[in-house]
């Protein structure tokens, strides 16, 4: 082994990326595609002896990033990335994320996805929690419109027609009025082809100072060792 050679974070960064997508693709391809026997569990033992490597390794907590300096980013017009690569929805190194393709216009912010596999509920439409995860997670992007950290208070997501899977998809939200502390912010999710509504929001954020935010996190109880409430493989 070189002892010499140093592993940057920037490397760090780019494989979590690429092993984040895979993942992804996993996911759908497990979902989405018929597998023999032989392949189920030939897949099963990469992962399991693969997650059996890591449960020993250190903890790694979203916490020990600036999260509420990202939320206040001023986002620039036009398509922009962002750098919270395990945000669960729109992250690039996330198991979880939905692949957005993220715009800013004017005020009001644009994801546009395409739902997948993975996201079935119903055969052939999306599963509702997927739906309000993202129109959550696209609420967040419009903190760095109005520069304030806040967490969700509410969230209330009304369904108008069957969320598609396979087709491209624009979710567009801004903030609609403050008042006080409290951020309302509405949105839409819409069919782009077929130019149709199919789901719409509305949610309550409760704005803070950054300060305030980071002790509210730290404050929380650390999560209780995994290996100590559960066998591990």
């Amino acid at each position: 082994m070189d002892t010499g050679t140093v592993t940057t974070d920037d490397q760090i960064r780019v494989a979590r990326q690429r092993a984040g997508t895979a993942i992804r693709e996993l996911s759908h391809a497990f979902v989405g595609r018929h597998a023999t026997l032989d392949q189920i569990e030939r897949l099963a033992d990469v992962l399991e002896q693969i997650t059996a490597e890591l449960w020993p390794q250190a903890h790694r907590s979203r916490g020990d990033h600036p999260f509420a300096d990202r939320q206040v980013t001023d986002l620039p017009q036009g398509r922009f990335d962002h750098d919270f690569d395990d945000r669960p929805v729109s992250g690039s190194s996330s198991p979880y994320g939905l692949d957005l393709e993220l715009h800013r216009h004017g005020d009001e912010i644009e994801a546009l996805v395409t739902l997948r596999s993975a996201h079935e509920g119903a055969p052939n439409r999306s599963h509702g929690g997927i739906v309000a995860a993202l129109f959550d997670d696209v609420f967040g992007f419009v903190l760095g419109v109005i520069r304030e950290a806040a967490f969700t208070g509410d969230l209330y997501v009304r369904y108008h027609a069957p969320t598609p899977l396979f087709r491209p998809l624009a979710c567009r939200v801004r903030l609609d009025r403050r008042e006080g502390r409290k951020l309302h912010l509405t949105g839409e999710l819409t069919d782009v082809d077929a130019d149709e509504l199919v789901a719409s929001a509305r949610a309550t954020f409760i704005a803070v100072d950054r300060e305030a935010f980071a002790r509210q996190t730290a404050a929380r109880p650390a999560p209780p060792d995994e290996d100590a409430t559960a066998t591990r493989p």
